[in-house]
């Protein structure tokens, strides 16, 4: 990208009020949405572990193993959602799984206002052992105890306890609030 480029990229941001590298939230900005009705996080493990510089942790609060396949289309009334059955952790909170693709659903409640979308990456931990996490995105006005899906390519396999943060969220602010929320399948999931 040419210098011209980034100036007028910078000056665009600048003039709609993004500043000059976005509107991500940081944590002052966090910590005050966490005070609002709802919050935007909740069931928090250890607030003071999960919030940092520009985003929450996430935290494992289930894991489940795909039993069936899936079928997508593009109205989604001939969509099927893959069956799951939960994988187990023994008495200390521990599972090992294998090298494979798992659901999780995360401990934390999101609230997403109409002013706010949110994507979510892989802890380095995660990363450095042989795993990653992937995420939709949360759409403003999203409530829910949300669910991603887990790779693990390490061979070995991975060792994972409940509660164990894998993925941080990072909140980005809309030009403008929505006006219309989402009201998908997936409202109110888990709670």
């Amino acid at each position: 990208m040419s210098r011209n480029n980034v100036r007028n990229r910078i000056r665009l941001s600048r003039k709609i009020g993004l500043g000059q590298f976005g509107a991500v939230l940081g944590k002052e900005d966090l910590l005050k949405r966490l005070q609002e009705t709802p919050p935007l996080v909740e069931d928090f493990m250890n607030i003071s572990k999960q919030i940092g510089s520009n985003g929450v942790d996430l935290t494992v609060e289930g894991l489940e193993e795909f039993e069936t396949e899936g079928a997508l289309d593009f109205t989604n009334e001939e969509r099927v959602i893959s069956k799951t059955r939960s994988v187990k952790f023994d008495e200390d909170g521990w599972t090992y799984i294998a090298q494979g693709c798992y659901k999780v659903v995360f401990s934390e409640v999101i609230n997403m206002p109409n002013d706010l979308v949110a994507v979510a990456r892989p802890r380095s931990s995660l990363l450095r052992s042989g795993a990653s996490v992937e995420t939709a995105v949360w759409d403003a006005g999203y409530r829910g105890r949300s669910v991603a899906l887990l790779n693990v390519f390490n061979p070995f396999g991975l060792r994972i306890k409940r509660g164990a943060r894998i993925a941080q969220i990072v909140f980005l602010k809309l030009l403008h609030p929505t006006r219309e929320a989402y009201g998908g399948v997936y409202q109110m999931e888990n709670i």
